[in-house]
């Protein structure tokens, strides 16, 4: 066929796209294969032990079987939806993952949930919580992901964060004989400059030399919680500045409810998950760090599912404050479990937990939200397998390549969590070891290679 242009007349042309896309590839590597777990449970540094695990796994155990000690409580609690089969399941499911793992990702605190202390008092926690970190390591009882929430490196704070990392760091590695956790990880909060992420780097990068761990060892994840990590003075989104100031480190972005609303003047009363200036940072930062290979993190609920009565020795509680004591944990499990669900259908899929009686709410949440999508997931990725990559139509949805990998994703998040067995996820027509490869490309390359043999 004839053409106008010829091969000189686009070779510029080519050329500056090939530049450009080279430049997009290196921005915007892709979302991070790994797991990312669904929760950080933030605990103070003054409590931390070896066994943290066990400590609060226990709790959160003993509180889910005191006030949901079957399905229709729960349910009722909740206002869970579905079936009572369906009820039933997420119940059961719950109590099997606080068995296993009731505890995905820790973090040793030094900021809010620690206060400021006399620097003696700190200067010991800090050695104390990296020997005892060395002591789960070696005994095998640390959850899975685990790190230190230093404090901020602002004018006022700057020595004592770090100062409290070094010695964390230093007492870890001598206790441990050089050896990290796995997925371990520091956090910075309260950025308000690009240049307080690119400190604690150029601090990471002399510990990492001196303590005789590998270059780039420690990652980092970013607490945006003040509007200056959100927008710079010149107005500009300044996320992606905080994101080359980590020079490669960064793993995470956490987003922090309560202080960016404080630092909004939206009174105390409001300074709510679910306030519409949350979910205002909460799509920046989507935005911004979108196929970045940063994972996103939603805050917290602060209202705790904590008892206000209790029996004095040699006493029994009335039945109005039994009643009292269920009617407090019922209530602050619903309020968690709806700012979870809100989080996931903003696809914030993981978030903070700070009392362990929040840990079946989190579960409740996220495996009802897997289990109710879970059929049509199924249907329409299996569909899409089958006809390797062409364009599907399943009902009345419309399938292209991207959202293949999102369906995905979809059951490797739900299976990573506990949500979705195994035997759930092949009846999408997937081999186990075909989600293994977390890559909807490689597995229709794999099977188009397999059909050609």
């Amino acid at each position: 066929m004839d053409t106008t242009l010829n091969p000189q007349d686009l070779s510029g042309i080519l050329d500056r796209l090939t530049e450009a896309n080279h430049q997009v590839a290196v921005a915007y590597p892709g979302d991070s294969p790994d797991r990312q777990p669904v929760h950080t449970v933030y605990g103070g540094a003054q409590l931390f032990s070896a066994d943290v695990v066990r400590k609060l796994g226990g709790a959160a155990v003993r509180l889910f079987h005191e006030y949901a000690p079957d399905a229709d409580t729960f349910a009722g609690a909740l206002a869970l939806a579905g079936d009572d089969a369906f009820h039933r399941t997420v119940h059961e499911r719950v109590a099997a993952k606080l068995a296993r793992e009731p505890i995905e990702d820790f973090r040793i605190d030094f900021e809010d949930g620690y206060g400021n202390r006399l620097d003696p008092e700190e200067d010991g926690h800090a050695v104390g919580c990296g020997e005892e970190t060395a002591r789960g390591l070696a005994e095998g009882t640390l959850p899975p992901w685990i790190g230190i929430r230093i404090k901020p490196l602002t004018e006022e704070l700057k020595v004592r964060g770090l100062r409290t990392l070094d010695l964390y760091l230093t007492a870890l590695t001598r206790t441990s004989g050089g050896r990290l956790p796995a997925h371990f990880i520091v956090t910075l909060p309260k950025i308000q400059t690009p240049e307080a992420v690119s400190a604690l780097v150029t601090a990471l990068e002399r510990l990492e030399s001196k303590l005789g761990l590998p270059a780039r060892a420690i990652p980092i994840e970013l607490m945006i919680e003040t509007p200056q990590s959100i927008f710079g003075p010149d107005g500009r989104v300044v996320l992606p500045d905080l994101l080359r100031a980590g020079k490669g480190r960064v793993r995470g972005a956490h987003f922090g409810t309560y202080d960016y609303t404080a630092s909004c003047n939206i009174t105390a009363r409001f300074q709510q998950h679910q306030h519409p200036a949350c979910d205002f940072a909460r799509h920046v930062m989507q935005v911004s760090l979108a196929a970045t290979g940063v994972s996103l993190s939603d805050g917290a609920t602060t209202v705790m599912p904590v008892t206000p009565h209790r029996a004095a020795a040699g006493s029994a509680l009335t039945p109005a404050q039994l009643e009292g004591n269920r009617a407090a944990v019922h209530h602050a499990w619903k309020l968690h479990f709806d700012d979870v669900r809100s989080s996931l259908r903003h696809a914030y899929y993981q978030g903070w937990d700070l009392h362990p009686g929040q840990f079946p709410t989190r579960y409740a949440a996220l495996y009802s939200f897997f289990l109710e999508s879970k059929a049509d997931a199924s249907e329409r990725l299996k569909a899409f397998v089958a006809k390797s990559a062409q364009a599907t139509l399943v009902g009345a949805t419309f399938d292209d390549a991207a959202t293949g990998q999102g369906l995905l994703n979809f059951f490797l998040r739900g299976l990573n969590c506990g949500a979705i067995t195994e035997d759930e996820a092949l009846a999408t027509g997937l081999t186990i070891d075909e989600l293994r490869l977390r890559s909807f490309v490689k597995i229709l390359n794999l099977r188009r290679a397999a059909a050609r043999r």
